[in-house]
């Protein structure tokens, strides 16, 4: 009698799943981080003058930051408060 082939595929079916997980890792998790590795350089560089978007779509120029809280002028004599964390990009417009 002979004993059943196959037992190298048992090892494949093992190293599948790691497989899977570092795929996932270098297509989906590790951009992410950079993303947000790029934007919080971002957010730290943010100076006063600087015409930027917020994640709900309102443009303005920053006027002055206090810590987390920048005040953004959207109209002339029209100021607003946002968190840094809501500042999507520099307006380019």
């Amino acid at each position: 009698m002979q004993a059943p082939a196959g037992g190298g595929s048992g090892l494949l079916g093992m190293l599948f799943p790691f497989l899977i997980i570092i795929v996932f890792y270098f297509f989906l998790i590790r951009p992410q981080v950079k993303r947000q590795k790029e934007q919080q350089k971002f957010i730290e560089a943010l100076k006063e003058g600087q015409e930027v978007v917020t994640n709900s779509g309102i443009i303005g120029k920053i006027t002055k930051i206090d810590g987390p809280v920048i005040r953004l002028m959207v109209d002339e004599k029209t100021f607003i408060r946002v968190v840094k964390s809501s500042i999507q990009g520099e307006y380019k417009g």
